[in-house]
């Protein structure tokens, strides 16, 4: 306590505290003013400085708690979209299949029914085959008959005679009548 005392004895002793007035000692009077406010401002600024750094510290806790839950919710996102895409790829997957199997059945049908519409065209050509054998056999066979026809008739006529002619007639008559009468 006695060294406080001295220093306020002290301060009796300088050659401006006896009066008062203009310090120009520029240092010693900076020294003294950047002390005083300091010390206000310690003093009345500690509380602001305390309001201040909670505020900021709760900002940051704010902006940290809605960073953790924004990432939460792109991770579940994330999970989700993953499982759709797992889900997709199988969906992809079994159309995949199903698709070449439906491929491979059209395919077989395309065959079969290729086979099937061949083997009726090769009926249809054995068919029309047949059928334009059977109208040559024809056509022949009506040849042969109207050269035979004419062959015999040209033998009749020349074999013919009128009393032979006559008789074939008076005979073909009677035939006639006689067929009449039966059927009467």
């Amino acid at each position: 306590m006695k060294n406080v005392t001295d220093s306020f004895v002290f301060l009796g002793h300088w050659p401006s505290a006896e009066s008062f007035g203009v310090n120009t000692d520029i240092l010693a009077t900076n020294l003294i003013n950047l002390s005083v406010v300091i010390g206000v401002l310690i003093f009345f600024g500690k509380g602001v400085l305390n309001d201040l750094l909670d505020n900021r510290k709760q900002r940051i806790l704010n902006t940290i708690r809605n960073s953790e839950e924004l990432r939460g919710r792109a991770i579940e996102r994330l999970e989700n979209a993953r499982a759709r895409l797992r889900k997709v790829e199988m969906e992809a997957d079994q159309f995949r299949v199903t698709g070449y199997s439906e491929i491979e059945r059209e395919k077989m049908n395309l065959i079969n029914s290729t086979y099937k519409t061949l083997e009726q065209l090769e009926n249809y050509k054995n068919e029309t085959i047949h059928f334009e054998q059977q109208r040559a056999i024809n056509q022949v066979r009506q040849r042969v008959f109207q050269q035979a026809l004419q062959g015999a008739l040209g033998t009749l006529n020349s074999c013919l005679n009128n009393e032979l002619h006559l008789r074939t007639i008076n005979a073909n008559i009677g035939m006639f009548g006689a067929m009449n009468q039966i059927t009467d």
